[in-house]
């Protein structure tokens, strides 16, 4: 992902579109969980999920694994089928092909599975850099209150879950911007932080190569 030391890159840097996919997404998905908007918006939080979301950050960390860069291939393809997953079983709501009863605690297994992946991506996300590790960290809240608001049943962990995920989707945007805006500019113009874990805070004897 941005600043992320790659054997010799075959396609473009995926991550800002990655990034970019997976901010949007979220920020609309988490405006409808804060209340700022109506089950009348569920068809633009589908179609992101599904194209966006899904597609563009699947396509993303396809790209990752052509660059040769394990983490960001399995961040990326993840969470893009992450999307595509979600995207599908709204879409089977929407038309009422799915008993009511069922949706709250599906939803909430189907967050305990990503919060588990997400927690040790979130730890090596860590010998990345300060704004990449935001991203994992805030999504990381984001997921354990959905999943306690859906097997709960409590709307206000789901309304806090919405305002977490919209600062999830901000930290998301602007480590997309970087790597934009960073890519094009003379010298890096938006930080993003240097790893907060590196070789020597683990104990090890030969450093983790990390492009400043």
């Amino acid at each position: 992902m941005a600043d992320e030391v790659r054997p010799t890159q075959v396609v473009a840097d995926p991550a800002p579109l990655g990034l970019a996919g997976f901010a949007l997404t979220t920020f609309v998905l988490s405006s409808h969980n804060a209340g700022l908007f109506g089950t009348a918006g569920n068809a633009v939080v589908i179609g992101l999920a599904i194209f966006y979301g899904g597609v563009g950050q699947f396509m993303a960390g396809m790209w990752e694994f052509r660059n040769k860069n394990t983490f960001g291939a399995t961040a990326f393809s993840t969470y893009g089928a992450f999307w595509l997953a979600l995207g599908t079983y709204l879409l089977l709501i929407t038309f009422g092909k799915i008993p009511t009863g069922d949706i709250a605690k599906s939803l909430g297994f189907y967050f305990v599975g990503f919060a588990i992946f997400n927690t040790y991506m979130m730890f090596w996300s860590a010998r990345l850099n300060v704004a990449v590790f935001g991203v994992f960290l805030t999504l990381e809240v984001t997921e354990i209150l959905l999943l306690l608001g859906f097997f709960s049943g409590s709307d206000g962990l789901i309304k806090l879950a919405g305002w977490m995920g919209i600062l999830t989707a901000l930290v998301a945007w602007y480590a997309s911007a970087a790597g934009v805006v960073n890519s094009m500019a003379t010298k890096p113009f938006l930080p993003v932080g240097t790893p907060i874990w590196t070789a020597q805070t683990a104990g090890e004897r030969e450093r983790t190569p990390v492009r400043r």
